[in-house]
């Protein structure tokens, strides 16, 4: 089946400075949630930039390497899984892109987000996009970075706990992160508030 891409829309209001934000690390069993924001000048195009999970490794790093470079401005901001479990992983995701728009070198006039739900960030409004990173380029841009700093730091803590495999399953809830949380029980970096082990999984460790 071929894909078809639809040209991601440059901004929402002509002329006004817009910065995209999104999350990533919401889904899983282990680490920190990050965020990015980007504001993109006016004239950026890409064709290639879309919805991290729509793009391969290789390609998520190609392109961060261009926003960074680009952008007006981005930044990237993480909460920690110990906050994750204090508040709540909606409240934490809503928080890291607080962060994320509160380092920006250039202060936006309106904020993209991916999702349906935040919080309102003072003195700038916001406006919400269901599948927001693949409707615009600047909450792709921030999709892409708030995904490859993730993946940077869950590579880093793999070289302590190499039982999960975050190398490869960056916290997501695989058989293999699971496998290692029944062998070495939970990590410091694990959310203690999610549930790490599946029923059956728990019900097949009874007998």
């Amino acid at each position: 089946m071929t894909r078809i891409h639809h040209k991601l829309l440059g901004f929402y209001k002509k002329g006004v400075n817009e910065a995209g934000c999104d999350e990533a690390g919401r889904g899983c069993l282990a680490g920190p949630v990050f965020a990015a924001s980007v504001i993109l000048p006016a004239d950026f195009e890409n064709e290639t930039l879309n919805d991290s999970k729509q793009t391969s490794e290789k390609k998520r790093y190609e392109l961060r390497n261009i926003i960074e470079k680009e952008a007006i401005a981005w930044s990237v901001a993480m909460v920690s899984n110990q906050e994750i479990d204090k508040i709540n992983i909606l409240q934490a995701s809503i928080k890291a892109m607080h962060n994320a728009v509160d380092k920006l070198k250039v202060k936006p006039e309106l904020l993209l987000i991916d999702g349906n739900k935040f919080n309102p960030y003072p003195d700038i409004p916001h406006i919400c996009f269901i599948k927001g990173d693949s409707r615009f380029l600047s909450i792709a841009a921030a999709s892409i970075l708030a995904k490859t700093y993730r993946d940077d730091f869950m590579m880093r803590l793999h070289a302590d706990y190499p039982v999960y495999n975050w190398e490869k399953n960056k916290g997501y809830p695989t058989k293999e992160h699971r496998a290692g949380i029944i062998k070495a029980g939970i990590s410091p970096h694990h959310r203690k508030s999610f549930q790490l082990l599946d029923r059956q999984l728990k019900m097949d460790l009874k007998y």
